[in-house]
């Protein structure tokens, strides 16, 4: 469901880059219908390598002028007319794909990839910002109110039934809460969890994954398809954890910055993949380990590419 503008607000610079996108379109467009040869010829094209050019040109111009106009309509209210910039934006990204293929058989000639520059390297990036606030904006906002730890030990239960208070009670318990089950780096870290289970055993420390599902049995059918299968898994789709520890929504870097988007391409070749996402796409992750109702070591991701040493962070506390 879109989001209404009294409720998310759109900032000023969205509806300035729109307008821009827009007038600079029907400039453009408007050259090329108009001045289809003169046009051509800038970019290194002579009517002589083909007499279709021309009209084909201007042709590409008058679709050109019409985005222009989208952009020009979705400026008036950014966050309601998201689909307009998402249509943008693919179009921005596959056509530098389809220029670069035609120009290396041969088809196009470098040169026209001057207007690649212009046309859409310069929007990538605000574009990709405006559909951002849209998705951040229509996801359902995080439950009001405080939540004392106590109280979200409490209320979660694992798969059989048994309390998160319980667990860490008797035992001091590695926490780890997960961003979304579909999340490439919440696949890693069951992998890595997995692997470091024994040593963890070793040092007598309990094991808790927490994620926001609306069933444990996601979750934990999640780490044991990674190997990790002597791991106590807790649903909480209302973060009631998450809030006590002060676990917040990412910003735009944390979740995806340069670096997320390395990290999760390695992921992905190692074979963790991605899935459905399942709760608030938009939560960070941490690690923590608790006993009797206390944090003793906390480790809250600068981003979503973090990767701790989970062992290294349970066993930092001495038994």
């Amino acid at each position: 469901m879109a989001p209404t503008p009294d409720a998310y607000p759109a900032p000023r610079w969205m509806r300035l880059w729109l307008v821009a996108a827009g007038v600079y379109n029907l400039l453009w467009g408007g050259i090329m219908v108009a001045l289809p040869e003169t046009s051509l010829r800038w970019l290194g094209v002579t009517p002589a390598t083909s007499e279709l050019w021309p009209q084909l040109w201007a042709c590409i111009g008058m679709i050109v002028g019409v985005y222009g106009v989208g952009y020009l309509v979705a400026a008036r209210d950014p966050l309601r007319h998201w689909p307009i910039v998402l249509v943008g934006l693919l179009g921005k990204i596959l056509g530098p794909i389809g220029f670069v293929d035609a120009a290396v058989r041969g088809l196009l000639p470098w040169s026209m990839g001057l207007t690649i520059l212009t046309n859409d390297l310069l929007w990538w990036i605000p574009f990709s910002m405006i559909l951002w606030f849209a998705f951040r904006a229509a996801q359902p906002a995080p439950p009001p109110g405080a939540v004392t730890l106590d109280e979200a030990l409490g209320a979660l239960r694992d798969q059989s039934g048994r309390t998160l208070a319980d667990l860490t009670r008797d035992r001091i318990t590695l926490v780890v809460l997960l961003r979304h089950a579909g999340c490439t780096f919440c696949r890693e870290a069951l992998t890595d969890l997995a692997q470091q289970q024994p040593e963890l055993a070793r040092s007598d420390r309990a094991l808790a994954v927490v994620g926001l599902s609306r069933e444990s049995a996601a979750l934990q059918k999640a780490g044991e398809d990674r190997g990790l299968r002597d791991a106590r898994y807790f649903a909480d789709p209302d973060r009631l954890l998450y809030r006590a520890l002060e676990l917040h929504r990412g910003t735009f870097l944390q979740l995806f910055g340069p670096r997320v988007w390395m990290r999760g391409a390695a992921a992905m070749l190692r074979g963790h993949g991605v899935g459905k996402p399942e709760g608030d796409g938009f939560q960070m992750p941490g690690a923590f380990v608790i006993h009797r109702g206390r944090v003793l070591a906390a480790y809250r991701h600068a981003d979503a590419a973090d990767r701790p040493d989970y062992k290294d962070l349970a066993c930092s506390i001495p038994s």
